[in-house]
């Protein structure tokens, strides 16, 4: 009986696959991550009105994306486009954004600068799932690993930005695959051995749940989302103590987040009264 409501539990209290807080940032921040690797000064190739446009789009997003539009009518191109994205960004409009980084990637490949045309739709893919619409992140993370131009770490958090999306969009098998390619390219990344964990569990493949569980809490135990799922993943495992310390952990470390939430009606389910 103690296993069937462990179980019970855990199916209950799955929580929505965080993208990476801390070392596993949610949507919203890894979206914001992306945009500012694209306000980054690159190698070379910029005109000199990138910068300030680009100082604009962090310190003041609203002159930014005043000047953006005007260069984009004077034929500003990519640079231009990718300005109005990163100020779009750091206003949390993310469609907006989304749109303005894919119509960057178009500008980039009609320059024939397919580097750039494939950072953009990564960017793209971001924007898109910290908007909640992961059919078109997929399409756009398609669109970056179809060029070809990514490589190491950048391809594996491609991958794994597919997965979300695939997870998001409730297509399990395709989320496996790409996952295991994101281990193998970007395994120091926390959220993919989180992601890995809570996909496991769903698909009931306990022992490489178990496994991939305790591979994000070694990269990142003082996160929420991490020990909300170790929690989950003991309670399906029938692990009564495990999952109570986990849960806890999770009011202890951030005790006015939507995990904790999880967890206080996870603990709720017993007698022991949760941590406050």
């Amino acid at each position: 009986m103690l296993f069937s409501l462990l179980l019970l539990i855990a199916q209950q209290q799955t929580p929505a696959i965080p993208p990476k807080a801390g070392p596993v940032l949610r949507d919203a921040e890894r979206a914001r991550a992306a945009a500012a690797k694209a306000a980054a000064p690159a190698p070379a190739g910029e005109p000199p009105r990138f910068t300030k446009c680009m100082d604009l789009a962090t310190g003041d997003p609203a002159a930014a994306i005043d000047d953006a539009v005007r260069w984009t009518g004077e034929k500003g191109g990519m640079f231009a486009r990718q300005c109005l994205a990163v100020a779009y960004a750091n206003q949390a409009r993310w469609d907006s954004a989304a749109t303005a980084f894919e119509e960057a990637a178009g500008e980039a490949e009609t320059a024939k600068d397919s580097k750039r045309a494939a950072t953009y739709w990564t960017q793209a893919g971001n924007a898109w799932l910290a908007a909640k619409k992961p059919p078109k992140a997929g399409a756009a993370i398609n669109a970056a690993l179809a060029s070809g131009m990514l490589q190491g770490l950048a391809l594996g958090e491609a991958y794994l930005d597919r997965a979300r999306a695939a997870v998001a969009s409730g297509e399990n098998a395709g989320a496996r695959a790409d996952i295991d390619v994101a281990i193998a390219k970007a395994g120091d990344d926390p959220l993919a051995w989180l992601l890995s964990a809570t996909l496991a569990r769903r698909m009931n493949d306990l022992p490489r749940a178990q496994k991939d569980i305790a591979e994000a809490v070694k990269r990142a135990g003082d996160d929420a989302a991490v020990q909300l799922e170790a929690g989950n993943v003991a309670a399906a495992g029938g692990d009564e103590a495990g999952a109570k310390a986990a849960w806890n952990k999770v009011i202890a470390a951030a005790p006015g987040s939507p995990q904790a939430s999880a967890a206080r009606a996870a603990l709720a389910q017993f007698d022991t009264a949760p941590a406050k």
